[in-house]
């Protein structure tokens, strides 16, 4: 069996890869994808795979998204560390879930009901993919708090999110920056991956930003954006095509 993980965090791909072989050390892991834009092209540009194990949030926005924009005719087994996505609502779309951390019994159940399923039912099952909708819309606006004020910031007006020492800020076209209470993690999910990408771990910078895309001498990307940041922004080798790929379609 030859299977595709979705997972954005090393950690838990590490461990799931320990589990599954654990479970059966004859299947074989494909690859491992860990955004919706590495997800489709890695599809677009791959055999499919016999199984997916596809965490739902990842580092560009919600793994529904994928399904959106092209048509996965590859068997899903969801993971998710949160159970507020209506479970029920896409369980009928998929093999099975299972909530992070992942336990050997569950995913091995998973992984047994999936070998049990029948041709038909795999037709069917894939049928029922392109039923899938986000559970969610993207905001067009955020409040800040800053001097007992609410202030509204409307989200074509954010030129990017920075974090450091566990602190957020935001950055505004005109200039502006403002402290925010959210970490980059629980903002990405609410944007749209087509405006906005996670660059590394201390940016999400919008497309409209972007003024000049460097090369640098390992293959990184140096970011400079049409404000000044904080810190220089790179993306990192092994994103560099995925960045490239986003910032040039729409």
């Amino acid at each position: 069996m030859k299977v595709l993980i979705v997972e954005d965090e090393t950690v838990a791909y590490e461990n799931l890869v320990e589990i599954i072989h654990e479970i059966d050390d004859s299947i074989s892991i494909v690859g491992n994808t860990e955004s919706i834009n590495q997800t489709i092209s890695w599809l677009n540009m791959n055999i499919s795979p016999d199984l997916i194990l596809m965490d739902i949030h990842l580092s560009d926005g919600n793994a529904f998204e994928i399904f959106q924009q092209i048509s996965v005719e590859v068997p899903i087994i969801f993971i998710t560390a949160y159970d507020e996505y209506a479970i029920e609502a896409f369980k009928v779309n998929s093999i099975d879930y299972l909530l992070k951390p992942i336990k050997v019994d569950d995913l091995e159940n998973a992984l047994l009901k999936f070998k049990k399923w029948t041709r038909t039912e795999v037709v069917q099952y894939l049928s029922q993919m392109s039923e899938l909708q986000l559970p969610h819309k993207y905001k067009n606006k955020l409040l800040i708090p800053h001097d007992n004020q609410l202030i509204p910031i409307n989200i074509q007006d954010i030129c990017c999110f920075y974090t450091t020492d566990k602190n957020t800020f935001v950055f505004l076209s005109d200039g502006q920056q403002y402290s925010y209470s959210k970490t980059l993690e629980q903002i990405v999910l609410t944007l749209n991956p087509v405006d906005f990408i996670r660059a590394n771990k201390q940016y999400i910078i919008a497309r409209e930003s972007v003024a000049t895309i460097t090369i640098w001498f390992d293959n990184r990307l140096l970011i400079q954006l049409n404000v000044n940041t904080p810190e220089r922004i790179f993306v990192s080798k092994n994103k560099a095509a995925e960045f490239k790929s986003w910032i040039v379609n729409n």
